[in-house]
Protein backbone atom coordinates (compact mmCIF):
# COMPACT_ATOMS: atom_id res chain seq x y z
CA UNK A 1 0.00 0.00 0.00
CA UNK A 2 1.65 3.18 -0.87
CA UNK A 3 1.87 6.06 1.58
CA UNK A 4 1.20 9.88 0.75
CA UNK A 5 4.38 12.61 0.78
CA UNK A 6 5.28 13.63 4.06
CA UNK A 7 7.96 14.90 6.76
CA UNK A 8 9.43 11.19 6.99
CA UNK A 9 10.13 11.12 2.87
CA UNK A 10 11.64 14.89 3.20
CA UNK A 11 13.80 13.20 6.63
CA UNK A 12 15.24 10.12 4.08
CA UNK A 13 16.12 12.60 1.01
CA UNK A 14 17.71 15.40 3.64
CA UNK A 15 19.67 11.62 5.22
CA UNK A 16 20.61 11.24 1.25
CA UNK A 17 21.91 14.44 0.83
CA UNK A 18 23.59 14.79 3.86
CA UNK A 19 25.80 11.24 2.67
CA UNK A 20 25.92 13.41 -0.70
CA UNK A 21 28.08 16.17 0.72
CA UNK A 22 30.21 13.87 3.30
CA UNK A 23 31.47 11.56 0.29
CA UNK A 24 31.63 14.56 -1.97
CA UNK A 25 33.37 16.42 0.32
CA UNK A 26 35.95 13.70 1.06
CA UNK A 27 36.44 12.71 -2.51
CA UNK A 28 37.65 16.99 -2.72
CA UNK A 29 40.26 16.10 -0.44
CA UNK A 30 41.91 12.83 -1.39
CA UNK A 31 41.13 13.40 -5.49
CA UNK A 32 42.10 17.16 -4.82
CA UNK A 33 44.92 16.16 -2.97
CA UNK A 34 46.38 13.82 -5.39
CA UNK A 35 45.39 15.79 -8.13
CA UNK A 36 47.61 18.61 -6.72
CA UNK A 37 50.06 16.30 -6.77
CA UNK A 38 49.69 14.68 -10.35
CA UNK A 39 49.49 18.13 -11.56
CA UNK A 40 53.06 18.87 -10.60
CA UNK A 41 54.47 16.06 -12.11
CA UNK A 42 53.03 16.60 -15.30
CA UNK A 43 54.25 20.46 -14.93
CA UNK A 44 57.58 18.99 -13.89
CA UNK A 45 60.94 18.56 -15.27
CA UNK A 46 61.38 15.02 -14.73
CA UNK A 47 60.02 12.72 -17.79
CA UNK A 48 59.21 9.49 -15.99
CA UNK A 49 57.07 11.55 -13.47
CA UNK A 50 55.48 13.28 -16.60
CA UNK A 51 54.65 9.99 -18.08
CA UNK A 52 53.05 8.84 -14.82
CA UNK A 53 50.82 11.23 -14.75
CA UNK A 54 49.68 11.55 -18.57
CA UNK A 55 49.15 8.03 -18.43
CA UNK A 56 46.98 7.82 -15.19
CA UNK A 57 45.24 10.94 -16.11
CA UNK A 58 44.20 9.24 -19.49
CA UNK A 59 43.47 5.83 -18.51
CA UNK A 60 40.79 7.84 -15.69
CA UNK A 61 39.36 10.35 -18.47
CA UNK A 62 38.84 7.71 -20.85
CA UNK A 63 36.58 5.75 -18.73
CA UNK A 64 32.81 6.23 -17.46
CA UNK A 65 32.96 7.09 -13.69
CA UNK A 66 30.14 4.63 -13.01
CA UNK A 67 32.90 1.83 -14.60
CA UNK A 68 35.42 3.20 -11.94
CA UNK A 69 32.78 2.70 -9.17
CA UNK A 70 31.96 -0.87 -10.39
CA UNK A 71 35.37 -1.75 -10.50
CA UNK A 72 36.35 -0.30 -6.95
CA UNK A 73 33.04 -1.99 -5.69
CA UNK A 74 32.86 -5.16 -7.11
CA UNK A 75 36.48 -5.37 -8.66
CA UNK A 76 38.83 -4.81 -5.59
CA UNK A 77 37.60 -8.34 -3.90
CA UNK A 78 38.05 -10.18 -6.70
CA UNK A 79 41.49 -8.78 -7.58
CA UNK A 80 42.17 -9.30 -3.57
CA UNK A 81 40.23 -12.26 -2.56
CA UNK A 82 39.41 -11.93 1.10
CA UNK A 83 39.07 -8.05 0.59
CA UNK A 84 35.29 -6.74 1.59
CA UNK A 85 34.67 -3.25 0.54
CA UNK A 86 31.86 -1.30 1.34
CA UNK A 87 29.77 0.82 -0.30
CA UNK A 88 30.20 4.12 1.29
CA UNK A 89 34.19 3.47 1.21
CA UNK A 90 33.93 2.41 -3.40
CA UNK A 91 31.97 5.64 -2.99
CA UNK A 92 34.75 7.24 -1.51
CA UNK A 93 37.52 5.98 -3.61
CA UNK A 94 36.27 6.15 -6.90
CA UNK A 95 35.12 9.55 -6.63
CA UNK A 96 38.53 10.51 -4.94
CA UNK A 97 40.48 8.63 -8.57
CA UNK A 98 37.71 10.04 -10.89
CA UNK A 99 38.49 13.99 -9.60
CA UNK A 100 42.11 13.60 -9.24
CA UNK A 101 42.55 13.34 -12.61
CA UNK A 102 40.11 16.71 -13.79
CA UNK A 103 42.01 18.04 -10.98
CA UNK A 104 45.30 17.15 -12.09
CA UNK A 105 44.67 18.39 -15.71
CA UNK A 106 43.12 22.01 -13.92
CA UNK A 107 46.34 22.35 -11.56
CA UNK A 108 48.71 21.46 -15.05
CA UNK A 109 46.46 24.00 -16.91
CA UNK A 110 46.76 26.69 -14.62
CA UNK A 111 50.42 26.34 -14.15
CA UNK A 112 51.12 26.59 -17.95
CA UNK A 113 49.00 29.75 -17.93
CA UNK A 114 51.29 31.34 -15.24
CA UNK A 115 53.64 33.87 -17.90
CA UNK A 116 57.53 32.38 -18.35
CA UNK A 117 58.89 35.44 -16.83
CA UNK A 118 57.35 34.42 -13.12
CA UNK A 119 59.53 31.39 -13.56
CA UNK A 120 62.92 33.09 -15.18
CA UNK A 121 62.33 35.83 -11.83
CA UNK A 122 61.88 33.25 -9.23
CA UNK A 123 65.19 31.37 -10.28
CA UNK A 124 67.04 34.48 -10.85
CA UNK A 125 65.86 35.17 -7.16
CA UNK A 126 68.42 31.50 -6.38
CA UNK A 127 64.53 30.31 -5.00
CA UNK A 128 64.69 26.36 -4.60
CA UNK A 129 62.32 24.26 -7.00
CA UNK A 130 60.23 23.83 -4.59
CA UNK A 131 60.07 27.11 -3.22
CA UNK A 132 59.27 29.04 -6.53
CA UNK A 133 56.08 26.93 -6.45
CA UNK A 134 55.44 27.13 -3.23
CA UNK A 135 55.97 30.84 -3.02
CA UNK A 136 55.73 32.12 -6.70
CA UNK A 137 54.23 29.52 -8.48
CA UNK A 138 51.17 27.97 -6.80
CA UNK A 139 49.65 31.43 -5.44
CA UNK A 140 49.34 32.70 -9.07
CA UNK A 141 47.77 29.28 -10.44
CA UNK A 142 45.61 29.34 -7.30
CA UNK A 143 43.68 32.05 -8.79
CA UNK A 144 43.71 30.47 -12.34
CA UNK A 145 42.17 27.18 -10.99
CA UNK A 146 39.05 28.52 -9.03
CA UNK A 147 36.86 29.19 -12.78
CA UNK A 148 37.30 25.47 -13.48
CA UNK A 149 37.46 24.15 -10.17
CA UNK A 150 33.98 25.77 -9.69
CA UNK A 151 33.15 23.81 -12.78
CA UNK A 152 34.41 20.24 -12.29
CA UNK A 153 32.82 20.70 -8.26
CA UNK A 154 29.13 20.58 -9.77
CA UNK A 155 29.92 18.19 -11.99
CA UNK A 156 31.13 15.55 -8.67
CA UNK A 157 28.29 16.40 -6.67
CA UNK A 158 25.93 15.45 -9.88
CA UNK A 159 27.80 12.48 -11.12
CA UNK A 160 28.12 11.72 -7.46
CA UNK A 161 24.39 10.11 -8.23
CA UNK A 162 26.31 7.08 -9.70
CA UNK A 163 27.06 5.60 -6.52
CA UNK A 164 23.17 4.47 -6.08
CA UNK A 165 24.51 1.39 -8.17
CA UNK A 166 25.87 -0.19 -5.86
CA UNK A 167 23.42 0.34 -2.76
CA UNK A 168 24.84 3.51 -1.57
CA UNK A 169 21.78 5.29 0.20
CA UNK A 170 23.04 8.72 -0.79
CA UNK A 171 20.55 11.75 -2.54
CA UNK A 172 19.76 9.85 -5.89
CA UNK A 173 18.46 6.55 -3.96
CA UNK A 174 16.89 8.12 -1.65
CA UNK A 175 14.93 9.93 -3.73
CA UNK A 176 14.01 6.62 -5.55
CA UNK A 177 13.22 4.72 -2.69
CA UNK A 178 10.82 7.45 -1.85
CA UNK A 179 9.17 7.56 -5.39
CA UNK A 180 8.22 3.88 -4.90
CA UNK A 181 6.72 3.98 -1.66
CA UNK A 182 4.83 7.38 -2.55
CA UNK A 183 3.79 6.33 -6.00
CA UNK A 184 4.22 9.66 -6.82
CA UNK A 185 7.73 9.67 -8.64
CA UNK A 186 7.03 13.56 -10.13
CA UNK A 187 6.95 15.36 -6.46
CA UNK A 188 9.86 12.94 -5.62
CA UNK A 189 12.10 14.00 -8.18
CA UNK A 190 11.47 17.40 -8.29
CA UNK A 191 11.88 17.51 -4.35
CA UNK A 192 15.29 15.48 -4.88
CA UNK A 193 16.48 18.04 -8.52
CA UNK A 194 15.53 20.93 -6.23
CA UNK A 195 18.31 20.03 -3.43
CA UNK A 196 20.98 18.75 -5.64
CA UNK A 197 19.99 22.73 -7.03
CA UNK A 198 20.43 24.25 -3.58
CA UNK A 199 23.64 22.16 -3.28
CA UNK A 200 25.28 22.74 -6.19
CA UNK A 201 24.12 26.74 -6.49
CA UNK A 202 25.80 27.34 -3.04
CA UNK A 203 28.82 25.63 -3.60
CA UNK A 204 29.27 28.04 -6.54
CA UNK A 205 28.29 31.11 -4.76
CA UNK A 206 30.88 30.62 -1.80
CA UNK A 207 33.36 29.92 -4.75
CA UNK A 208 32.69 32.66 -6.75
CA UNK A 209 32.90 34.73 -3.43
CA UNK A 210 36.03 33.13 -3.02
CA UNK A 211 37.09 33.65 -6.16
CA UNK A 212 36.48 38.11 -5.82
CA UNK A 213 38.62 37.69 -2.63
CA UNK A 214 41.49 36.47 -4.59
CA UNK A 215 40.60 38.87 -7.32
CA UNK A 216 40.76 41.84 -4.87
CA UNK A 217 43.93 40.72 -3.27
CA UNK A 218 46.03 40.92 -5.97
CA UNK A 219 45.82 40.54 -10.46
CA UNK A 220 46.98 38.27 -12.49
CA UNK A 221 50.76 39.52 -13.53
CA UNK A 222 51.90 40.07 -17.15
CA UNK A 223 55.16 39.12 -19.05
CA UNK A 224 56.41 42.09 -17.99
CA UNK A 225 54.88 42.92 -14.13
CA UNK A 226 57.27 42.74 -11.11
CA UNK A 227 57.77 38.93 -9.05
CA UNK A 228 54.53 38.12 -6.87
CA UNK A 229 55.61 36.44 -3.65
CA UNK A 230 52.72 35.33 -1.54
CA UNK A 231 50.75 37.98 -0.69
CA UNK A 232 52.85 40.53 -0.90
CA UNK A 233 54.80 41.94 -4.66
CA UNK A 234 59.02 42.59 -4.90
CA UNK A 235 59.68 44.88 -7.54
Amino acid sequence: MFQSFGPDDLLLIAQGAVVTLVICSLAVVFGGTLGLALGLMSAGRIAILRWISAVYVGAIRGVPVLLIIFFVYFGLPLAVPGTDVPDYLAAVIALSVFASAYVSEIVRGSIAAIPRGQFEAAEALGLSYWSRYRFVILPQATRIIVPPGIGFLVVLIKDSSLVAAIGLMDLARSGNIVASLTANPILSYLVVGAVYFVICYTASAFARRYERRLSTRAVAPGVGDSLVVGSGVEK
